[in-house]
């Protein structure tokens, strides 16, 4: 923590995550009305998944060392700005061609989410990082767990193009309230690219923090197959209409905000590691339920998204203390370190979903969607298990 950094008020960080958690879901409701308007595969406008989650990986790698260099507060006002406009695109986009491309580029907002990490680094001691982002992520998870609600119901009234209306009302809105709010807390701005090339080499070549992003990329590659097969299986299976399909899909984010919760109240009294591994094992355990129940036939909707709320419970659990922990290794580059880590979880996370999207498609069942979760959640139990293994070499070795 630095000394001379003002500590901003939370609710500034709180509406940066929620802007930049808020277009990953809430149109997914509207994928398959999307492929139909553009008379395109529903495997193409599934790109719009995970091609938001390779480009925002790549806006993290580039964003983190340009806020420690210029300031966290000009770059979270332009993300916020170019989210704005690549909205607007998105919505009176002609063709899939630029549908895709305007996604690709609102996928700049995920940036503020960086910028809040480093922000709550900047300014908290110890192990509280890890409790106030767990707080700040309670928040951001409201935003997605109604977010599928309501576009199924802005898709039904207006359209599928109304949810991105509501996206560039919503970034004009951050915008001028960063504007207002926000204070500056890099104190201390690097002074050079040798700065940010040592830092990155420190970073890429250590155990900690590959375990802590491997941990966070099947986490979140776990909750991103869920999201781009669920509109179009949901659908066929359990033959609901996209509002249905969007209350439903709500489960996940609020698992998640109570996961969030709880890791906001108890995450600062543990060691990193043991929050990551709980928090992996929990949506283990959910998926392996769910599982079950398929293979016996179990068919009611509620068998199949009651346990997918361990995704988010155990995700809630999860990244806080691995943000957290992943930042400690450089935190005198806590925006490069941020940066960095969300770029390989969201670039990992999307590849991981790129990759299962090859093996369902309509006609496959829901026991095949549960099996490929299940498969990559108990990846992310192996790196949980590194990372609790490195916090108990450190400690015995601080004795």
């Amino acid at each position: 923590m630095s000394t001379s950094a003002p500590r901003p008020p939370l609710f500034i960080l709180m509406l940066l995550s929620c802007l930049a958690v808020l277009p990953i879901n809430l149109f997914l409701p509207s994928l398959p009305h999307i492929a139909d308007e553009f008379q395109v595969d529903y495997a193409i406008v599934n790109l719009s998944v995970a091609g938001f989650g390779i480009a925002a990986g790549v806006a993290q790698l580039v964003a983190g060392p340009l806020s420690d260099w210029y300031g966290r507060r000009p770059v979270a006002l332009a993300a916020a700005l170019i989210f704005v406009a690549a909205s607007i695109g998105c919505m009176v986009a002609p063709s899939i061609e630029t549908f895709l491309f305007f996604r690709i580029v609102q996928s700049i907002v995920v940036v503020g989410y960086g910028v809040s990490l480093a922000v709550i680094k900047e300014t908290s001691d110890g192990r509280e990082a890890a409790s106030r982002i767990g707080y700040v992520a309670t928040a951001y998870a409201i935003v997605p767990m109604i977010g599928p609600a309501l576009g199924g119901f802005l898709d039904q009234l207006f359209g599928w193009r109304s949810s991105f209306l509501l996206f560039s009302l919503c970034g004009v809105l951050v915008f001028l309230l960063v504007f207002r709010r926000l204070t500056e807390t890099n104190s201390t701005p690097a002074q050079s690219l040798a700065t940010y090339a040592a830092g990155y080499k420190q970073l890429l070549g250590s155990v900690r923090f590959w375990a802590y992003t491997s941990c966070m990329a099947f986490s979140i590659g776990t909750l991103y197959v869920f999201l781009g097969a669920v509109p179009l299986m949901a659908g066929r299976v359990f033959e609901i209409s996209p509002a249905s399909v969007g209350i439903l899909m709500g489960v996940v984010p609020g698992g998640f905000m109570l996961g969030s919760f709880l890791s906001g109240r108890y995450a600062s009294r543990n060691v990193y590691g043991i929050n990551v591994l709980t928090g992996r094992l929990i949506t283990f355990a959910g998926l392996l339920a769910g599982l079950v129940m398929a293979w016996f036939e179990i068919g009611h909707v509620l068998a199949f998204f009651g346990p997918c709320m361990c995704i988010g419970l155990g995700n809630g659990l999860t990244m806080p203390s691995a943000n957290a922990g992943a930042m400690s290794v450089r935190p005198d580059l806590a925006g490069s370190a941020a940066g960095l880590a969300s770029a390989v979880t969201l670039a990992g996370g999307a590849l991981v979903a790129a990759l299962a999207g090859l093996f369902y498609n309509e006609a496959n069942t829901i026991i095949a969607l549960l099996s490929i979760m299940l498969a990559v959640s108990i990846l992310g139990v192996f790196a949980a298990m590194l990372v609790l293994i490195d916090d108990r070499r450190r400690s015995a070795m601080s004795f």
